[in-house]
């Protein structure tokens, strides 16, 4: 059984839609795309510096497009489920079927604006907490004021709050904690101090006309799999004040019986959770266009299409 994940906010590196832009139509769609949200997709994803890319408005939409340009080119794909990590949800949803691409697109872009909006307010931002147990880990962070925003299995956890709190779990770790590592996001996100954006988003949610998933959607709030449109719409909205549970979504891929994963552009974050948390499942990250063979052959092995 195949599982479609998109990765979320920090994944994205300078350029690396380049090679994508080369595929038939992609650069077109691309631009349709960009002209609909009134975003420059293509400088962003190709020309732009790792600090124009970090701001949240830009790295959001940017994620979505490349997630489902990357899909695109893997040809009509039914995988056995789909889900996302944190903005990654927005393109499981694409996948799903729940939302259409310019439906997903327009949510994002106010998404990543009202999200941008509500970390301008206080200075914030999240680390990677690497090792440790996670019941200790989560304990220590509460003590320091911190929110544990992703619990992301396999010995990893995401701390959020500010800056001046991370600065204090940087010098007081967590019992059998080995690293703790800056991410390259610019607020708090999935914790209360994004509360402003959950209202914006609400009031775009009322525009959109959702269908029920088509495959399983795996919600990272549970790791439950939803069936309603309108239920998924409603998590992305609320997501985006509370922790993300990848964890209990990769409990899920193993309880369906998941045997490959394909991660979209710009993969690599969630195949090397999958590689740690789901010995015995076949995984492969969508980086560049080389990558499409191997999935291809991947699909025919475990998925329909």
């Amino acid at each position: 059984m195949l599982v479609l994940v998109a990765p979320g906010q920090g994944a994205q590196t300078p350029g690396f839609l380049t090679p994508w832009l080369d595929l038939p139509g992609a650069a077109e769609r691309l631009a349709a795309w960009s002209d609909a949200i009134g975003l420059d997709l293509a400088h962003y994803g190709t020309q732009a510096d790792a600090d124009a890319i970090r701001d949240t408005a830009v790295a959001q939409p940017l994620l979505v497009a490349a997630g489902l340009l990357s899909a695109a080119a893997l040809g009509d794909v039914t995988p056995g489920a789909v889900a996302g990590h944190s903005v990654g949800e927005i393109t499981a949803a694409a996948f799903a079927g729940v939302l259409d691409d310019a439906a997903a697109l327009a949510l994002v872009r106010k998404r990543g604006l009202a999200m941008a909006d509500a970390a301008a307010v206080t200075q914030t931002g999240m680390s990677a907490l690497l090792g440790g147990d996670p019941d200790t880990t989560v304990a220590h962070l509460e003590k320091l004021g911190l929110t544990p925003a992703n619990v992301n299995g396999a010995g990893q956890i995401v701390a959020a709050g500010t800056l001046e709190q991370l600065a204090a779990l940087e010098a007081d770790k967590p019992e059998g904690v080995r690293r703790v590592v800056a991410l390259k996001v610019a607020g708090a996100f999935h914790t209360h101090h994004m509360a402003p954006a959950v209202d914006a988003l609400a009031k775009a949610a009322e525009d959109l006309t959702p269908g029920d998933p088509r495959v399983t959607y795996v919600s990272n709030r549970d790791g439950l799999a939803v069936s309603s449109g309108a239920e998924v719409v409603s998590r992305l909205v609320g997501q985006v004040a509370n922790p993300v549970r990848w964890d209990l979504c990769m409990e899920t891929f193993r309880e369906l019986g998941a045997t490959a994963l394909i991660e979209v552009c710009p993969g690599g974050t969630l195949t090397g959770l999958a590689k740690r948390a789901l010995p015995g499942v076949t995984t492969l990250a969508l980086k560049t266009p080389d990558d499409l063979d191997a999935a291809r052959e991947l699909i025919a092995e475990h998925g329909a299409a």
